[in-house]
Parts: C-alpha cells; sequence; structure tokens
C-alpha cells in the first residue's frame, strides 16, 4: 500500500494540463468581511472549479481569455460573473446572505457530490442555532452528536464517541489548537460558544494527510475572525447562563476584533436557597467561558491573528460549624471540590507568495488541568486539654503543549492541488500528583509523580489530482515521530481517498487511511465527572494504531433540493488501554502504569445520511448501524466483549420549520440501542457468621456477587425529544428573539447507570437511575446593530 502511495504521488506531479491565466483571490462575507471557509467557485462550461481554504483564499486556472464564473457557499446568494482576463488576475468576491435559501441549493450543495472528501461533515454557525435550545444554550458538541457514526456516550458522560473509537481518540481543535477536554457540567455543554464560532468540520475517516495524532475523528472549529466592516454585539440571557460577543473593527477592513464570553450564575441562584435552610453549608457549581481574537491585514499578501481561549468549572462543598459553651469550643471548617479547565492561544501568520503558493505558519499553546481537593480543620478545647486536626488532600492532572507548525497550499492546475507541512508539540504531561497531609494519619507511601516530557514531530504531503474527467484522487503520507524518556516511535501514515464522478448527480467514494495516536487517556467516565489521565506513550505502553477502510455513495435527488450519502466502513485499532479490574485514579499506592490493561479493538458498520439543507423547512434523518468488540488479555478472561458504548441502531431526526419572518420552530428526536454494561448474576452467602449489631454498629454480611462477562448485558434503549419554538424581532438597533425549548419533552426516564439493591428478606433487585427528566427553558437573544438602521 505504501509503495503503491508513492507510485501515485510521483505520477500525480509530473500530471500536467495547460492553463493560460489563473484567477485568485478571496472570497467572503459581504456584510462582516469575515472568510468563507469552504466557499465554491465554479466554471459551468468547462465543470472546472475549486474551493477556498481555510482562510477563504482560493486559486483557479482558465484556459480561455473571458468566463462566466459561479461563486456559491451554503446560506448565502449564488454570485455570477463574467469575467475577461489579460494575464493572471486576483478577484475578490463577496457573498450575501440569502433571503430566499431555496435558490441556493443547488449551487451550494452540488460541489459537494464531487469532492474525494468523505465521512466528513461541515456545520455551519446557523446549523448550530437551529437545534432546540438546552437550558437557553445551543451547542456545537451537540449538533455534532446527531450526525451519523457519532454518539454522546450517555446522559452524564462527556466524552464523543465515534465510529467505535474512545473519546481521547478525538482530536478537537480550536483554530489549529488541541482541546484536551470539551465539555462543561457532565457533558451538557461544550467549551465553544456558539456566538463566537464561524465554521466546523467532522472528519470521521478518509483522513487527509494534513491531520494525524488521533485515530477516530478529527473536529476542526474555527472561531469567527471579527466584523470588518461595522461594530456588532450578539447575546443571550438564560435561566442558568448568559453570554456576550462583541466584535468590530480596529481599522475598517484591515483590523478587527472579537471577545466573547459566557457564564453560568447557578451557585448565585442556589446560594439563597441553601443559606435559608442552614448557615453552615455552602455548596454550588459555574463555569465560565472566554474567547478573544484580533487580526491585521499588513497587505493583500500578509495577515496576522492572535486568538485565545480559557475556560473552566468548577464544584465547591463548604461546610462549617463552631459551639462554644462554659467548659468547650468545638470548631470545624471543610472545604472539598473539583474544577477542571482548558486555556489555548494561537498566534498565526498567512503570507501569500504567489496566487498559486499560500503559506500559514501557527505557533500554539494548550493547557488542560484537572484538580479534586478536600480540605478540614477540626478543634476541640477545654480549660485542660486541646485537640486540634489538620488534613489536606488534593489530587491533580494535566497536559501542556507547547506547538509550531507550518502549512503550504500549492496549486498546480485546475483539478490539481498539494498540501505539505510540518508540525512540532512539545508535550508535559502531569498524569497524576498526589499531596496528602493529615495529622492523624500515617505516612501513605506514594508513588514518584515528577512530570513527563514528550516531544512529536510530524510531517506530510497530500496530492490532489485528476487522471481521467470522472475520477479524482487524493493521496497522500503522514509520517511522525515520537520521543519520550529514551524510546523514539515512529509511524508512516499512507492515506487515500478517491472519487468516481457516475453522473452529475451521483458519485461512488472509497478512502483508506492509517492513524497513529502517541497519547493514551485514562478516564472513568461512568462517574459523569472527567477525571482524565492523559499519559504518553512508554517503554512499556506503545503507541495507537488504526487502519479504516470506508466505501459510499453520495447523491443529489429532486434537482439538488436533498442530498443523501451512505457509507460502510470497518476499522481495526491496536494498543488501546483500559483500567484493570479494581483500578482507579484513586488508587494512591500504584503508578498509572501498574493499574492499565493492554489490549485491541475493531468496529464495523454503515451509516445513511439524508438532508435538506435549505427552504422554510430543513432538516435530516441519521442512521447508525455499527458493531464495536474489545479484546484484552487481562480483562473477560481474555475474551472478546462489546465495548461499553457499542450501540447496535443510531437514529437522529432533526426538524427546522420557519413558519414566518417571525416565527421558527424547530425539534430532535434521538434513538439509541442501550449501552453494554457488566451485571451481578449470583450472590453467594458468607461463610460464617450472620449480619450483626455490636457495640454500637452494624456489620454486614461478608456476601460476594459473581458477575456476568464483561458488558455481556444492555440497559434499556435511550430516546427523547427536543423541541424550541423562537419568536423573532426586529429592532431599531437591531433585532431580539425569544426561545423557549423543552428537552425531553415526552419525560422519558432514560438509564445512566444500574443499581443493585437488597430488601430486608434478602432479596437482590436492579434498579434504573435517570438523571434528567423534562427540562424546560427560556431565553432572551439579541443582536445589536447600529449601522444597520
Amino acid at each position: 500500500m505504501k509503495h503503491s502511495l508513492l507510485l501515485i504521488l510521483f505520477f500525480s506531479i509530473s500530471y500536467h494540463s495547460f492553463a493560460q491565466n489563473r484567477i485568485s483571490g478571496y472570497i467572503k462575507d459581504a456584510e462582516t468581511g469575515e472568510n468563507l471557509i469552504g466557499a465554491n467557485i465554479w466554471q459551468p462550461a468547462t465543470k472546472q472549479g475549486t474551493s477556498a481554504n481555510n482562510y477563504g483564499f482560493y486559486s483557479l486556472n482558465l484556459s480561455a481569455d473571458t468566463a462566466t464564473l459561479e461563486v456559491s457557499y451554503v446560506g448565502y446568494s449564488t454570485v455570477k460573473k463574467f469575467i475577461k482576463l489579460d494575464g493572471d488576475t486576483t478577484i475578490n468576491f463577496e457573498l450575501s446572505i440569502s433571503d430566499d435559501l431555496s435558490e441556493v441549493v443547488v449551487k451550494g450543495t452540488r460541489p459537494e457530490l464531487e469532492l474525494t472528501k468523505m465521512s466528513s461533515i461541515t456545520i455551519t454557525s446557523q446549523n448550530i442555532k437551529a437545534i432546540p435550545a438546552l437550558l437557553g444554550e445551543v451547542d456545537v458538541l451537540k449538533t455534532i452528536q446527531l450526525m451519523p457514526g457519532v454518539q454522546s456516550g450517555s446522559e452524564g458522560s462527556s466524552g464523543i464517541y465515534v465510529r467505535g473509537g474512545g473519546p481521547d481518540q478525538n482530536l478537537i481543535l480550536l483554530d489549529g489548537v488541541p482541546v484536551y477536554n470539551a465539555s462543561h457540567l457532565f457533558g451538557f455543554f461544550s467549551v465553544f460558544n456558539a456566538d463566537a464560532i464561524s465554521n466546523v468540520e467532522v472528519v470521521k475517516g478518509g483522513f487527509p494527510a494534513r491531520y494525524g495524532g488521533r485515530l477516530s475523528s478529527v473536529i476542526d472549529i474555527n472561531m469567527k475572525d471579527g466584523n470588518m466592516k461595522n461594530w456588532q454585539a450578539d447575546g443571550g440571557i438564560g435561566l442558568i447562563s448568559s453570554r456576550l460577543s462583541v466584535e468590530g473593527p480596529l481599522i475598517k477592513d484591515k483590523a478587527s476584533i472579537i471577545l466573547s464570553g459566557r457564564r453560568t450564575y447557578i451557585d448565585v441562584l442556589a446560594r439563597p436557597i441553601i443559606r435559608a435552610s442552614t448557615d453552615d453549608v455552602d455548596l454550588g457549581y459555574f463555569f465560565h467561558d472566554f474567547n478573544g481574537k484580533i487580526n491585521y491585514k499588513f497587505s493583500d499578501k500578509d495577515r496576522v491573528y492572535l486568538s485565545a481561549y480559557t475556560g473552566k468549572d468548577k464544584f465547591y462543598a463548604r461546610d462549617e460549624y463552631e459551639f462554644e459553651d462554659a467548659i468547650s469550643v468545638n470548631e470545624y471548617k471543610d472545604e472539598s471540590g473539583i474544577q477542571w479547565g482548558n486555556w489555548t492561544t494561537a498566534a498565526r501568520w498567512n503570507h501569500l507568495f504567489s496566487n498559486q503558493l499560500f503559506l500559514n505558519t501557527t505557533a500554539t499553546y494548550s493547557q488542560y488541568d484537572f484538580d479534586l481537593f478536600n480540605e478540614s480543620y477540626y478543634r476541640y478545647a477545654t480549660p485542660d486539654d486541646e485537640t486540634v486536626e489538620n488534613f489536606y488532600a488534593e489530587y491533580n492532572s494535566g497536559i501542556t503543549d507547547y506547538g509550531l507548525k507550518t502549512d503550504f497550499d500549492y496549486y498546480l492546475n485546475n483539478g490539481h492541488s498539494l498540501k505539505f507541512g510540518t508540525n512540532y508539540i512539545y508535550h508535559i504531561f502531569r498524569p497524576e500528583a498526589f499531596n496528602f497531609e493529615a495529622d492523624f494519619q500515617e505516612d501513605i507511601n506514594i508513588p514518584d509523580t515528577k512530570p513527563i516530557y514528550g516531544n512529536e514531530f510530524s510531517v506530510y504531503v497530500e496530492d490532489e489530482f485528476e487522471p481521467l474527467p470522472k475520477l479524482k484522487i487524493n493521496a497522500g503520507i503522514h509520517a511522525s515521530a515520537f520521543k519520550v524518556n529514551d524510546e523514539f516511535y515512529t509511524s508512516f501514515q499512507p492515506r487515500i481517498s478517491t472519487r468516481y464522478l457516475i453522473n452529475q448527480n451521483l458519485s461512488l467514494k472509497a478512502s483508506y487511511s492509517e492513524m497513529a495516536q502517541f497519547l493514551h487517556l485514562l478516564t472513568n467516565s461512568g462517574i459523569g465527572l472527567p477525571t482524565d489521565l492523559w499519559v504518553p506513550v512508554t517503554e512499556n505502553i506503545k503507541p495507537q494504531y488504526s487502519q479504516q477502510t470506508a466505501v459510499g455513495i453520495s447523491s443529489l435527488l429532486a434537482d439538488g433540493k436533498y442530498d443523501m450519502s451512505v457509507e460502510g466502513y470497518y476499522k481495526n485499532m491496536n494498543n488501546l488501554i483500559e483500567y484493570k479490574e479494581g483500578s482507579n485514579f484513586l488508587n494512591l499506592t500504584e503508578s498509572w502504569e501498574d493499574k492499565i490493561a493492554i489490549g485491541n479493538g475493531w468496529s464495523y458498520g454503515a451509516e445513511f445520511l439524508f438532508r435538506k439543507k435549505e427552504g422554510d423547512f430543513n432538516g435530516w434523518i441519521g442512521y447508525t448501524l455499527s458493531y464495536n468488540n474489545r479484546q484484552f488479555d487481562e480483562l473477560n478472561f481474555g475474551r472478546v466483549f462489546p465495548y461499553k458504548y457499542d450501540r447496535r441502531h443510531d437514529i437522529s431526526i432533526v426538524t427546522n420549520y420557519r413558519l414566518s419572518e417571525k416565527w421558527e420552530i424547530s425539534g430532535t428526536w434521538v434513538y439509541g440501542t442501550g449501552n453494554s454494561i457488566t451485571l451481578p448474576i449470583a450472590k453467594i452467602p458468607p461463610l460464617s457468621e450472620q449480619p450483626r449489631f455490636s457495640d454500637g454498629y452494624f456489620y454486614g454480611s461478608n456476601e460476594v456477587y459473581q458477575y456476568s462477562n464483561r458488558n455481556a448485558y444492555r440497559m434499556p434503549s435511550y430516546h427523547r425529544a427536543d423541541f424550541g419554538i423562537t419568536r423573532h424581532k426586529e429592532k431599531d438597533w437591531g433585532s431580539s428573539s425569544w426561545t423557549i425549548s423543552v428537552y425531553n419533552l415526552y419525560n422519558r426516564q432514560n438509564p445512566f447507570f444500574i443499581n443493585t439493591t437488597t430488601n430486608s428478606i434478602g432479596e437482590t433487585s436492579f434498579n434504573q437511575i435517570s438523571l434528567f427528566q423534562l427540562i424546560p427553558s427560556f431565553t432572551y437573544n439579541f443582536k445589536f446593530r447600529p449601522n444597520e438602521k
């Protein structure tokens, strides 16, 4: 396979077609000056075209001195322009949001049919905001989880599971920077504020060579650059959180800025209720996000960007009391909590060497921290004696990255382009750090927890060309290496995607990709909290590898009003890790390497997606059939078992209907086969005495449970409907809207976990525990546009 790809690359570089003139430039939003990522420019007469890159830049060869071009982007009015050329020419296009979206569906959708990329989905901010809001917040990751091949795990779980992979196998990028934990509030919200997001691309297979470092998916999220023409503000006030974004030009058409913030106020609202019931206890939860981005255009060839994100979640509980009488003083204080957060920064430089060669260089910083702590103080004093006990325990883990990457886009001829570049990341891992002090406890032998330093290198080349009029190929190689301590790992990963255009409305696609991952994640995701331990490969723990093959068809129906895709895939994964039976992150006497088992996994299935993207009534239907298995020598006696999130069937239905200019309704319905679980199948009574009461304590029996094979049973199926209704209103200063939404409309009691209970006569039964029932919410949203009136 690797030798074949090298031959393909050699052939494609020598492939050449004559072109007389070249047109290049940027495609932008007419209102804001925002670059339109992936916008299409097309010459119908010759059926030649291309797409804008991640910075809105395009380059296209024309074989004649005159041409009629069509420029399109989903949700925008298509621009048709007749041009005359006298040599190479630079032309920038500006598109306006369409009032009649049904007019742009064909132009906006057709180029997707003709691309080599498959197993991928592009989501705009308009798509995200069309989904019913949960507790007043529309969400990027919730929208992604409604797509086939993507699962949310379970209610109360923060992970995303793509084609049988684990949550660590998703490369989540914000402006090119890895984000290691992308969730707030048990996975209810993502860390991405929809008001600050421009574009999202999700890749599940057929990975382009420019991506690497994870096995299962890439979620590439781009922040808005900031309005280059006018100042504006967007925001919303909900029941538990509020948000505000402000953007505008620092220098019109030359420099802009966007600042966006969001915070919950659950702690503020709950505090009076808690204090009304007790003066001794204070507990709460909050999260906050902040996004900022500034960019400056030095010239038509040079532009710089600086973007940053910071966010944090914190649960806390404080308990204190003091009692004093004539003979004694009794004082107690306790504080405990759990908190986690991300910080990312990106500084990038775009440079246009020529109308064929585009450069992007990015310096990145990413940090993720998880912290669990408990501190207490106890004092008892009498005139004759005093007892003081102090206790402090803290557990934390985290990862910090410093990165530098360079990417080139080189446009050779129509239908032939190259992407190539390099990437370097310096990792600092802090898998486990314990701090334990107690006046009443003997010292605990805690393993050494020094940071681990790793160096990750990669280089890639990606070539897209058309050897035949109906056949397009994207072939590439991603080579990577990782050095940690005295270990040095290398990986050579071939990638290829093909598209064969059967006719103007139907294409056949196929892909093969190999991936390598030098990071692992240990997580107790079942408890709903992000107890994430990011760990590197070591001498004993090898890199994760995967090989994925996919085939599919893509079709346009009813003159492009609908599109449909069907894909089948098979993925093999090696060197996966799991906690051994009985081990967890709070076991202080073992190092993390001693807690894990190493094994393999494989998944296969089929995905179906039917969409109507535009018009007053739009939405999609997604269906996934999947099988997902694991095999670990040290788990389940070495026998194959289903993965915890092995779901046979997943269905999602998403609808959005614009009743009028003022009213809009939206709804979703999801269904999933129940997760696999391990349950006891027998209870062995104690060999000695029965339960007894002695010395003021109740001593239970030492009964033992005998368990089934790992994940041999399934929870009940999961299904839920959400609904939202929005009323829009135009104002002198902009616009506003009121949204009422309901999560879990018919109050389905979906399973979170299964609990084992024993009644007074010794009978054991299983009880389903559910988390979230019907949850209504209300939000007021506003858009402040002072210069539009």
